[in-house]
């Protein structure tokens, strides 16, 4: 192999992998190192073989998946169907990672892609679709293309290829189907307090939230993926943490009523969720950065981008006084990770695990709807099944090189209590006082300590805790 070569080839198994973008553009305009391929390096990609990689729980979480629904889009908007169009995604997820970058191709990543961008790809495709317009002309028209491009890229870009994007008639040329949709948009102020071992810690800031829900939950038996989906989306305005603070998307794949009365409707199904939670220092210590072993001062980071499970919904109308409505999801995380007090490389303080999540709630309506009273609970139990052991001892990433592992042996909790009020002011607008409780307990074997200069074994098993208590006072918009 050429010097040269052999010097990027190094260089790009020490870097990160980032957000994916079309090679060309990577190479010769961003000048990306990891973007010079070759033969030798596609080789070098099959003889390696797939290890974990090193990214930030928000590259790995989201921008991952979300590359994963411009392929699985790709096929979408050309007329494949949800699994049609997965293996649309698998394809392409598998191509980019053996073929298209000069690092060796990542475990996570061939999960995550894939099955995380079906369910974001799902949800742009149908949300465009909603947007879409093809009786429109002029300003309005331009507004309708824009939107669905920038919702779903590679729609709006197959719409300008085939003339779609300015073809006029007499149909909207979205599916003709009457899909019930609800919107909800909301902004205001949050209060932040974090518990470590050594006392609250406070934050202020504003937040914002989008909540979208498409289609009817408590409809009738469906085989139709994605017929019902619910979308929700958190915004942060506070210093020191990340913009994205929350991603939940569950959708639908198949249905069967069990009950179907006027008042009271029950049904099975099976659905897919996608989970990202983050947060970031609350109070930093002045030595977890220089020492890796030391638990760092971060609440909570969460994400399980490929999860899938049965579910139960339940409705009861109280004609003129009340409706109540419930659900619960207990689901198999095929792939999840969750912050890590220990593991440090590069960008990442995670652990890629596997596990189960068990989710319920309700939603109780007052007053003919001019006031609802709502409570849901997330349940997360996670494992890292491919962890360091004292036979094959670690050493600290800050100071050593990365192993094809998952991250710390351990096993984590993370659970998330939410419970709000919505009280109607006018019409469609509502105040909003809503808390949130977070809290986290992630339980480490065969822990590494440092001793002065000395690393040293600790084979005792430690557990450490975080949680966190948000307040909201919101004013809601309800379409």
């Amino acid at each position: 192999m050429p010097a040269r070569e052999k010097s990027i080839l190094e260089n790009c198994r020490r870097s990160s992998r980032i957000q994916r973008r079309p090679v060309a553009f990577d190479r010769y305009v961003l000048n990306g190192h990891y973007a010079y391929i070759s033969w030798n390096t596609i080789k070098e990609n099959f003889r390696h073989g797939f290890d974990w990689d090193n990214d930030h729980l928000n590259t790995n979480m989201f921008a991952h998946p979300y590359n994963g629904s411009l392929f699985y889009n790709a096929a979408r908007s050309n007329g494949y169907n949800f699994w049609q169009s997965e293996l649309f995604a698998i394809g392409g997820s598998a191509m980019w990672e053996l073929f298209m970058e000069c690092e060796y191709p990542s475990t996570n990543d061939i999960i995550a892609t894939p099955i995380g961008g079906a369910a974001l790809g799902e949800v742009f495709f149908r949300t465009s679709d909603m947007i879409l317009d093809e009786r429109a002309s002029g300003g309005e028209r331009f507004g309708r293309e824009l939107a669905a491009f920038i919702i779903s890229p590679m729609r709006g870009i197959n719409r300008i290829i085939t003339g779609q994007a300015w073809k006029r008639n007499t149909q909207p040329g979205r599916k003709p189907a009457r899909t019930p949709v609800s919107l909800t948009v909301s902004a205001g102020p949050r209060i932040m307090m974090y518990q470590p071992e050594d006392g609250y810690h406070t934050q202020t800031g504003a937040t914002a939230g989008i909540h979208m829900e498409y289609g009817d939950r408590f409809g009738s038996s469906s085989k139709v993926p994605y017929d019902y989906f619910s979308l929700l989306a958190e915004l942060n305005a506070i210093k020191g943490q990340p913009l994205l603070n929350r991603i939940e998307i569950v959708g639908r794949l198949l249905s069967k009523e069990l009950v179907d009365t006027k008042k009271s409707s029950l049904a099975i199904g099976m659905y897919q969720h996608f989970d990202f939670f983050d947060s970031d220092t609350v109070k930093r210590k002045s030595d977890y950065r220089q020492w890796p072993s030391t638990p760092c001062a971060v609440p909570y980071k969460l994400g399980t981008p490929a999860s899938v499970g049965a579910g139960l919904t339940f409705r009861h109308i109280k004609e003129n006084r009340w409706t109540f409505e419930a659900y619960t999801h207990l689901n198999g995380i095929i792939l999840g990770g969750i912050l890590s007090d220990f593991y440090r490389f590069y960008n990442r303080n995670y652990n890629w695990a596997s596990g189960l999540s068990l989710k319920f709630g309700f939603n109780w309506l007052l007053l003919d709807g001019r006031l609802s009273v709502s409570l849901s609970d997330r349940f997360y139990k996670l494992y890292s099944w491919n962890s360091y052991s004292e036979e094959n001892v670690w050493t600290p990433p800050a100071s050593g090189t990365p192993m094809d592992i998952q991250g710390d042996k351990s096993n984590a909790t993370f659970n998330h209590l939410e419970t709000k009020i919505d009280c109607r002011l006018w019409k469609g607008l509502y105040l909003t006082a809503g808390m949130d409780w977070y809290a986290r307990k992630s339980t480490y074997h065969h822990r590494r300590e440092f001793h002065g200069e000395n690393f040293n074994l600790d084979s005792a098993i430690q557990l450490i805790t975080s949680r966190q208590l948000n307040f909201r006072l919101m004013l809601t918009y309800k379409l």
